[in-house]
């Protein structure tokens, strides 16, 4: 039907086929049906072409999404570790500063 007949696939065809012929008006020629029936396929192809495309986006933004999620998640963990560690010095100052007040006011 068209020049890449082979790239398309027959439930493609099959289905412009169809339509071409029920939307056939009295009076129409085998050629001018065909002549439609190329025109649906096309439509069909650049419509398919266009999902194929939109999922491909919408794919990349999904996984653009998760690894801003990812780094986000990341950059927090390590946030929260860098906290951690800090405060345990401090803690141990409180204590000894508490254990010393203690001494001396009990001594």
């Amino acid at each position: 039907m068209n020049r890449n007949s082979k790239d398309v696939s027959p439930e493609t065809v099959n289905s412009a086929a169809a339509i071409a012929k029920s939307t056939q008006k009295p009076g129409q020629t085998k050629e001018q049906t065909k002549l439609i029936a190329q025109g649906i396929q096309k439509g069909i192809e650049q419509y398919k072409k266009q999902q194929k495309a939109k999922a491909r986006d919408a794919d990349k933004a999904k996984k653009k999404q998760h690894k801003a999620k990812l780094l986000k998640s990341a950059s927090i963990e390590a946030a929260v570790e860098d906290v951690k560690p800090a405060t345990l010095p401090w803690l141990l100052l409180g204590i000894s500063w508490l254990c010393f007040a203690a001494y001396i006011l009990f001594v």
